[in-house]
């Protein structure tokens, strides 16, 4: 089993950036493939981006790609999100998941561990 603390969100102007961090617990961080995944005020949680085990595959939602970066360290037990040249839309709380396996995954259902979220505001 894996905990996962999201960290790094806050007020942000448009055009701005900001790093999210999700540091995992235990010491298989390596063998799960993670995810990034937001949710606005009244819509379902989305997708924003994936990594497998060794950060060799990532993939994104078109809304971000090209702005956003997903990374991992294995060494440190963490995912990290740079979010560049943000948006009012990019507004919501971002969640980080996990699942064990080594593939790519964009579908919440395929993730078992999830944080509590952390919010990113962008003000126009």
């Amino acid at each position: 089993q894996v905990q996962l603390v999201e960290s790094g969100g806050g007020l942000v102007q448009a055009g701005g950036s900001l790093r999210l961090s999700c540091a995992a617990s235990g010491r298989t961080f390596s063998s799960y493939a993670m995810g990034w995944f937001r949710q606005a005020p009244g819509k379902e949680r989305d997708f924003v981006a994936a990594i497998n085990w060794d950060g060799g595959n990532t993939g994104y939602a078109d809304s971000v790609k090209g702005r956003f970066t997903i990374s991992r360290n294995n060494a440190k037990n963490t995912v990290y999100l740079q979010t560049n040249s943000l948006k009012p839309e990019d507004t919501a709380v971002y969640y980080c998941a996990a699942r064990l396996g080594s593939g790519t995954y964009y579908e919440a259902n395929k993730y078992d561990y999830w944080g509590q979220g952390t919010q990113v505001t962008v003000s126009s």
